[in-house]
Order: C-alpha cells, then structure tokens, then sequence
C-alpha cells in the first residue's frame, strides 16, 4: 500500500510550506518538495493535495470509549464510541479511560475495546483504574498493568478536589504516582497519572503537596478538566507556571451556565501569561457523561461528551483567537504524543506512523484522514466504517 500526497502545504505541526509525503504502508516513507509519480507496476493512489494543509491525525488522549456515567442510575449509562466517530472528526489515536462507574466498566472491557477499534483501523491504547482509589487494575498492581500489557500506559483518571471522587490521601496519591512512575520506566512508557479534577477550591493541592514533599516530579501527573471554572483554570496557570501539564476539556453543556472557561479562549490567555505551549493539552472527555449537579451534590442531568469537540477547539482557535495553526495544532498532536511517550504519533516526520489529515484550505474544515496509512475519510465522507456501523 502505497500513497503519495502531491502539492499540500504541511503543517507537522510546525510549518513546512509545500510538500509531497510519500506513505508506504503504514509509515511517512518520504517528505520532500516534489516526489515523482513512478511510472511503474506499482499501484500507487496519489491523492492531490492542492489548497488543503496537511496535519498531523489527532491524538485524543481522554475518550471513555465502553462509555460513562451513570451517574443519574443505570439508564444514564452513556454508549461506546464507535470507529467513525473519531476519524470523522480527525483522530487517529485515542486513549481510552473508565471514570466514575469502575464496577461495571472494566478494565477488561476497555482493553478488549481498544483491541477492537484497532482491528477496524486506528490506533488505540489506555489508562488502568478509574475515580476509585484503591485503583482497580487488570492484574492488581498498578506497575504490572503498565509493564505487562501493551495497551496500557498509565493509570487514571483518578478524581481528586471532587464530591464524586475517594478523597485519596497524599500516602495513597503519592504511592499511585510511584507505581505509574516504575512501571513506565521498566516499560519504556509514559507511566503517567491521569488525574481528574473537579470543582473544589482544593484545586490540584494534593498532587502539588506529593510533588513538593517526595521525589516525585510534578510532570508525572496529567491534570485533566482545567478549564471547568474559572478559578481552576486561574489555579492551573499557577501550577503550569511551575513546570506542571494542564490539559483542557473540550466536551461542554452548551446553554448551561458553568463558569466553564472556553478551550480555544483559554488557550490563548495561558499563552499569554507565559505559559510553553508544550505545557498544554486538549482532550475530549468524548462518550463520558456531562452531569449538572445542584449545589448539594444532586444530580440534575446530562449530556454525552464528543470527540468532534477536540478539533473544534483547535480550528477555534486559529479562526476565532487567531493563533497560528502551527501552534493550535500541538496541543492535539504533538503535545500529547511527547507527554505521553507515544514516539511514532503527534508530527509528520519520516519514519513515522502515516496518521494523515488534509483540511480545506478555505475554511479548515476537515477532508481527507488516513490512519496507518489507509484513508478511512474521503471528501468529508466515512469510506471505512465499523463493525456494527455498515
């Protein structure tokens, strides 16, 4: 399987000007400013590139693909992803989670979910444990998961600052981060604690008090949902100002008033109080539920997380705050993919895997994504569906 794409103008995330990108196979083969279209046996599919630019696939590392919630009982239990969700909205890699509902949703289940979303075609890997602590793994110890199985890279999300979470001691958050910490360096791994935080004013004091008072480098934690009020995201400034990771939820309740800071808006003002961009993710929190709960704690509703939101807010931020693509696009490609150890994801470099998306150049609307190497989107439309999606 061989494609070459002529006359696009690359972003890898960082700006390349006019390129062809020759993939073979799975892998980017060649990048050079003109390949030649060989005149030979040799099927090749040549796909034209002119006034589209070329990205990196998405990587969404935050997507309860066996679904969530629960949280307004067992008919609120929110679905599985299924494949077209995610190439439609341009991702290629995701890594899947279990939240609050670590009793029917199962470690088991996710791992045999991801298998299957790779079968049909992308690329797929997960956090062991859930908001419980003590965290419930495959095979009973947090470092085994990460060092055993392949799929599994670290652990999460553990919800702390939450009504919904087990209030984790500093012992039991530090030792958690500990055990991530030597699976993923016996691994080769990324071992790093998915960390959820909710609506306390306790902010991220308990992973930045385990940061201050062990050996433990704060960049072992991944705080997720920074952007859910305002006075998280002004805590999360702080704690990125001192070496930390925010990541940006990009799933909201529209019509709902949350004090929910936007993520394309937030983006920016976190740039502009000097935080590095290579600091920053967004994630979609896609299939997991959105819950409303009254002041006491009363759960009131919800809605579903979807993944569509995650290049949203990147193509928001270029046409709305007007950052540069180059800019907007790290904190879905190559950020994650840093953070994360996933070596062959995140830029279009020679050598690595042919994860693909070529926008319009007029609007930056999406039009073609390949994964691994095989186009899954054509013009806008799903070519490759899944299992029970045909």
């Amino acid at each position: 399987m061989i494609t070459l794409i002529k006359n696009g103008e690359v972003y890898a995330p960082d700006y390349l000007g006019k390129q062809d990108i020759l993939l073979v196979h799975n892998k980017i083969g060649f990048i050079q400013e003109h390949i030649e279209i060989p005149s030979s046996f040799v099927p090749i599919e040549v796909i034209d590139a002119t006034d589209k630019k070329v990205i990196p696939g998405l990587i969404d590392g935050h997507v309860h693909i066996i679904g969530g919630g629960g949280e307004g009982s067992f008919k609120t239990r929110t679905p599985e992803i299924q494949l077209t969700d995610a190439t439609l909205a341009g991702i290629t890699t995701l890594v899947g989670v279990i939240g609050t509902d670590g009793t029917t949703r199962t470690m088991a289940s996710l791992i045999a979910k991801a298998r299957g979303l790779e079968e049909e075609g992308i690329t797929c890997f997960v956090q062991t444990g859930s908001y419980q602590v003590p965290v419930r793994t495959l095979t009973g110890k947090i470092e085994d998961d990460i060092l055993l199985i392949d799929k599994i890279i670290g652990s999460g999300e553990i919800a702390i600052s939450d009504h919904r979470s087990s209030q984790p001691t500093f012992d039991e958050m530090a030792k958690i981060a500990s055990a991530s910490r030597i699976g993923g360096m016996l691994s080769g791994k990324a071992g790093i604690v998915n960390v959820h935080v909710g609506d306390s004013y306790d902010h991220l004091q308990l992973i930045e008090a385990v940061a201050e008072q062990t050996e433990i480098p704060l960049t072992q934690f991944w705080p997720t949902h920074i952007n859910r009020n305002q006075h998280l995201f002004d805590a999360g400034i702080v704690y990125a100002k001192k070496g930390g990771y925010v990541d940006f939820t990009t799933s909201s309740i529209p019509n709902v008033k949350r004090n929910e800071v936007k993520c394309s808006t937030g983006l920016k003002q976190m740039l502009e109080e000097g935080v590095d961009i290579a600091q920053i993710t967004f994630t979609s929190d896609g299939q997991g539920s959105l819950p409303m709960f009254d002041a006491n704690g009363q759960f009131k509703g919800l809605q579903v997380g979807k993944v569509t939101s995650l290049f949203t807010e990147v193509r928001d931020a270029v046409l709305q705050e007007k950052l540069p693509l180059s800019t907007a696009l790290k904190v879905a490609t190559e950020n994650p993919a840093k953070i994360l150890k996933l070596e062959q994801k995140g830029t279009i470099t020679e050598g690595k895997d042919a994860d693909i998306v070529l926008l319009n150049k007029s609007d930056l609307s999406i039009n073609t994504v390949i994964a691994l190497g095989k186009v899954m989107v054509r013009d806008g439309q799903a070519i490759v569906k899944g299992t029970f999606e045909q």
